[in-house]
C-alpha cells in the first residue's frame, strides 16, 4: 500500500496513528505540567513523596519525546526498527531515572531515620488522584489504538504505562495515611517505595535501547 492510496483502510489507520501521536502529545504536556505543580508543592510542603514523583513526571517528559518520534516513524514505516533518537532517549531517560532513585534512597532514609514528616498531604492525594484518572484513560486509549492497528509497540507502551499508576497510588497511600493518621514515617517510605519503581524503569529503559524490544514489564 503506497503512502497516495485513498482506500477505507488505509485513511482510517492515518487517523489512528493521528490520534496516538496527539496521545502522545498530550502526554508530554500533561507530564511537564503535572511536574511543575507537584514539585512546587512538594517543596512547600516538605513532602519528599510529592518531590519524587514531581521528578519523575519531568524524566516522563524525556520519554514522551521518544514515544512521539515512535510514533511519527511508525505512520510512515510500521515494519521499520528503532531509531537512533529513540535510542538516545531511551538513554537519557533511564540514567535521569538512577539519578532519581539515589536521592530519593540518601533523603528517604535520612527521613526515616530523622522522623521527619511533611507539613501537609492534602495535594499528595489530589495530585495523585487525578493522575490516576488520566494515566488510565490514556492506557485504555493506547490500548485500543494499538489494537485496531495490530501495533505490539503501541500495546506495549499502553502496558509500560502502568507503572505511572502505581506510582501514583504510591503518592496517594502515602498522602492518605498521613492525612488520616498523622503517621510521620508514610513519606519517608512511600519515597523508598518510589525509588524501587524508579530503578525498575530505569533498567527498562537501558534494556530497551540495548534491544529492539518494545517493552520488558513484568506486570
Amino acid at each position: 500500500m503506497t503512502m497516495t492510496d485513498t482506500t477505507p483502510a488505509y485513511r482510517g489507520s492515518e487517523g489512528l496513528y493521528k490520534a496516538a501521536f496527539v496521545l502522545a502529545v498530550f502526554t508530554i504536556v500533561y507530564n511537564i505540567a503535572e511536574g511543575i505543580i507537584a514539585t512546587r508543592f512538594g517543596y512547600e510542603d516538605e513532602s519528599l513523596t510529592l518531590f519524587g514523583f514531581g521528578s519523575d513526571s519531568f524524566i516522563e517528559v524525556i520519554s514522551g519525546f521518544g514515544i512521539a518520534h515512535m510514533i511519527w516513524r511508525l505512520r510512515r514505516h510500521p515494519d521499520s526498527k528503532r531509531a537512533p533518537f529513540e535510542k538516545r532517549a531511551l538513554q537519557i531517560t533511564g540514567t535521569a531515572f538512577y539519578l532519581l532513585v539515589a536521592t530519593l534512597l540518601i533523603s528517604g532514609i535520612y527521613n526515616l531515620y530523622a522522623g521527619h514528616a511533611p507539613l501537609d498531604s492534602f495535594w499528595g492525594i489530589l495530585i495523585s488522584s487525578v493522575s490516576i484518572l488520566v494515566m488510565w484513560g490514556t492506557i485504555v486509549w493506547k490500548t485500543r489504538i494499538g489494537k485496531a492497528l495490530n501495533s505490539e509497540a503501541i500495546l506495549a507502551d499502553a502496558e509500560c504505562a502502568r507503572v505511572c499508576i502505581y506510582m501514583s497510588v504510591i503518592l496517594l497511600l502515602s498522602s492518605g495515611i498521613f492525612y488520616l493518621t498523622g503517621f510521620a514515617y508514610t513519606d519517608a517510605i512511600g519515597s523508598l517505595a518510589l525509588a524501587y519503581f524508579s530503578f525498575k524503569e530505569g533498567r527498562e529503559c537501558f534494556e530497551k535501547a540495548g534491544s529492539e524490544q518494545y517493552c520488558s514489564c513484568d506486570h
